[in-house]
């Protein structure tokens, strides 16, 4: 679920910025790397599919509209799925997208996070739907949780998981170093960061996390954020009233 006014900055320029491209030096040559972003539900969630020029991709957090992210896919490859955290606009399509794109592929297509203190939203996500009035969602039980520290191999690149909680207690965001560039789910955003304001949530530690894991980056990372536009940790450290000291 979004923080403050992002659900409002998704409404802004939905045409902008759904290709991000980055180059990285590999033996010389020029490795191209693509974000594409897939606003989902009717909250508005960015759903973000990674590909690189093999026609391979990984589908970060679809919450829903299974239906456009497979059209957006277009045929690619599928090597995983990927979560930040268990709320249903991030999570409430993935069941469903498993079970299309292992039809399509004849091959399993692994859910993979977010960590494990978010399975209880994750087994509860036809009662958030519910809650919301949105139809089609389901709970999800990942392949596999991931853990902060640990790093995943895909798309020929690392993605390093750090945990940062407080927008729910297991939400990870996942770290492409080589690349300059961060799934940062809903933890921080264009000048505000996620919402704490539920029983699980924890303000202090959502900015913590993010001090740590965040801002910690270069400025020139790109910022995927889980709702609204794209960011940059400079622009974030030096302009977001959370995080300005």
């Amino acid at each position: 679920m979004s923080g403050g006014c992002c659900v409002s900055l998704v409404a802004q320029g939905l045409t902008r910025y759904r290709h991000i491209r980055t180059d990285r030096l590999e033996g010389g040559a020029v490795t191209p790397l693509y974000a594409k972003r897939v606003p989902v539900t009717p909250l508005r969630q960015n759903c973000t599919i990674l590909s690189n020029d093999e026609g391979r991709a990984v589908v970060v957090d679809p919450g829903g509209d299974v239906g456009d992210i497979l059209q957006h896919l277009d045929g690619m490859t599928v090597e995983a799925i990927l979560l930040t955290h268990g709320h249903l606009d991030h999570a409430g399509g993935a069941a469903a997208l498993k079970r299309a794109l292992e039809k399509q592929q004849g091959q399993p297509v692994p859910v993979l996070g977010p960590d494990r203190r978010d399975e209880f939203l994750l087994q509860s996500i036809t009662k958030q739907a519910a809650a919301f009035g949105i139809p089609g969602m389901e709970n999800v039980a990942p392949d596999r949780f991931v853990e902060g520290g640990e790093v995943l191999h895909l798309l020929g690149q690392d993605l390093h998981v750090a945990h940062v909680p407080g927008h729910t207690p297991g939400h990870v965001v996942f770290v492409d170093h080589d690349n300059r560039r961060v799934l940062a789910g809903d933890t921080l955003f264009r000048g505000t960061v996620g919402r704490t304001d539920f029983a699980y949530g924890d303000s202090q530690a959502l900015v913590d996390g993010i001090r740590r894991h965040l801002l910690t980056l270069s400025d020139d990372t790109v910022v995927l954020c889980g709702h609204g536009m794209p960011t940059t940790i400079g622009e974030e450290r030096r302009t977001n009233p959370f995080l300005i000291s």
